[in-house]
């Protein structure tokens, strides 16, 4: 079982907020704790044929990528996210029901972990390398309270998907 705490270590706000992600991250792990493999790759919401657990899962680790590595560092977008189109805009949640569940968790768990590093060698003020869409160059802390944001809705998602599948609830 999957072990989660939302009190930091230290009270300052890098620890904070350090903390408050991987809390996010480890109840989205949670909830596809013992689900089967089948059905991590069944999408029971008849309006999103891609909301399963293998596509919340990968769209949580390429959100990741994307914000940590493309906007902030500014390296190049790899993965599916590079098969991005208006027509196919979630390629990472289509893809991932060929991958499976613990592959992809265990993805999101390196990227993670890269990441953790990546805040600890930066001040929370540093600027972005890339403009979000309106041109202007958020923060390091901004990206982190993002993706706070970010996975704690998907986490809501993760419920949902996980209750019409089995039944399960909670986490």
């Amino acid at each position: 079982m999957t072990q989660r705490t939302d009190t930091p270590p230290a009270w300052d706000e890098r620890t904070q907020l350090a903390t408050f992600l991987d809390y996010a991250r480890d109840t989205a792990r949670a909830k596809c704790e013992g689900v089967s493999a089948e059905d991590a790759r069944k999408a029971p919401l008849p309006g999103s044929p891609l909301m399963t657990l293998c596509g919340l899962i990968s769209h949580l680790r390429w959100v990741e990528h994307y914000w940590f590595e493309v906007v902030f560092l500014g390296e190049e977008l790899r993965g599916p996210l590079t098969e991005e189109t208006d027509e196919d805009p979630d390629p990472e949640m289509r893809t991932a029901v060929d991958i499976p569940l613990p592959r992809l968790l265990a993805e999101y768990e390196e990227q993670s972990a890269r990441f953790r590093r990546l805040v600890a060698d930066h001040d929370l003020d540093a600027t972005a390398a890339r403009p979000i869409r309106d041109g202007r160059h958020v923060d390091l802390r901004w990206i982190i309270l993002h993706l706070i944001e970010e996975t704690s809705r998907h986490n809501g998602h993760l419920d949902i998907v996980r209750e019409l599948l089995d039944g399960r609830t909670g986490s």
